[in-house]
């Protein structure tokens, strides 16, 4: 028998094929099997805050009980982090926002433990926390994206531009370009005061793309700025361009400093004819205008796009805003938890949840 190692003999047809089938099998595999933990955790912290939920209305069980709870638990599970008097309050408080078992089996068990505390501690409507919970399923959110989509409202914002899509696109494809776009825009992360110009914020947008790219949402990839066109010996150039890869399409934005008026769209109109005849693959599907200004007239946007051929959304941008009341305050700080328990902070260490 030869001593060469395995690795330096040649191998045989269809190896490299069959490597690769392992390797994704196996791949999969340990995201199931990690999927699987995760979801026994999350019903493990659901059904011990139930628990406490239901001795504390059944035998009226204060919040000292908790102190006690988590010193045994972890007395008796060392190597297991969680059991904190901070997380047995989150997981009460879990339980208390998801009384129904299959939703935390089918939903929220899903995501991580940190994921949940977010959902739990930004958003007080039930309704609020299942919308971000499955987008966070469906686009793989982490921890901070989640957050952060959150803080600007994502989902209330999405879809709501005013668009022509229903009449300039097919279905399916109008209502996924339609929820590709929402109104209005957040750019407060470009650090610009109210009054900047366009040129300022295109400028400001390419040197913060990622977290412009994240503002526009799944799907935007960031193809120039400032994009020549060279229609019949003149020179036009787009604001900025953009290919988005669930529509295969490509998006022209242009920026308006001001209030919107119709004439705009014949500008955007223009360009859209010209990326369809110059830039797009004869597979992609017809280019998308979307017209971002500072103010818009909801009615003056909804006519000047009736009767108008081309696929355009019309939106706002703002470039400073406050988070609104309802999104400033969490549900359960620990303090508000120990209150509605009637019982008082005894101190003592506190693991991350």
């Amino acid at each position: 028998m030869s001593d060469r190692p395995a690795s330096l003999t040649p191998p045989p047809q269809g190896y490299a094929e069959l490597l690769a089938e392992l390797k994704r099998r196996i791949d999969s595999a340990q995201q199931r099997a990690t999927l699987a933990v995760n979801r026994e955790l999350v019903l493990l912290y659901w059904q011990i805050g139930r628990d406490i939920l239901a001795r504390q209305a059944d035998q009226g069980w204060g919040a000292k009980v908790i102190d006690r709870l988590a010193h045994d638990l972890r007395t008796a599970f060392p190597e297991m982090k969680g059991f904190s008097r901070a997380n047995l309050m989150y997981m009460r408080a879990f339980a208390e926002a998801w009384p129904d078992e299959p939703i935390v089996q089918q939903l929220v068990g899903r995501l991580p433990w940190g994921h949940n505390l977010v959902l739990l501690t930004r958003l007080k409507d039930s309704a609020q926390r299942m919308a971000y919970a499955g987008a966070a399923i469906e686009h793989g959110w982490s921890r901070n994206v989640l957050n952060i989509h959150i803080e600007t409202r994502l989902l209330e914002r999405t879809g709501k531009a005013v668009t022509n899509f229903d009449l300039t696109l097919p279905q399916p494809h109008s209502d996924l370009a339609r929820e590709s776009l929402k109104d209005p825009y957040r750019f407060d992360f470009l650090g610009l005061g109210r009054e900047a110009g366009e040129r300022a914020i295109e400028q400001a947008m390419v040197k913060h793309v990622t977290e412009f790219l994240l503002e526009l949402g799944a799907g935007f990839a960031f193809v120039g700025r400032q994009v020549l066109l060279d229609v019949g010996g003149d020179e036009f150039f787009l604001d900025l361009l953009f290919y988005h890869l669930k529509l295969r399409c490509y998006v022209v934005i242009e920026l308006k400093g001001g209030k919107f008026k119709p004439e705009h769209l014949g500008q955007l109109g223009f360009y859209l004819t010209a990326v369809d005849a110059q830039v797009k693959h004869p597979q992609d599907g017809p280019t998308i205008g979307l017209l971002l200004c500072k103010h818009k007239n909801k009615v003056v946007a909804e006519y000047a796009l009736r009767n108008n051929t081309q696929p355009i959304g019309v939106a706002e941008y703002q470039l400073v805003e406050s988070l609104p009341p309802e999104l400033q305050t969490s549900l359960p700080s620990i303090e508000q938890i120990e209150r509605e328990l009637g019982g008082d902070y005894v101190g003592g260490e506190e693991e991350e949840a």
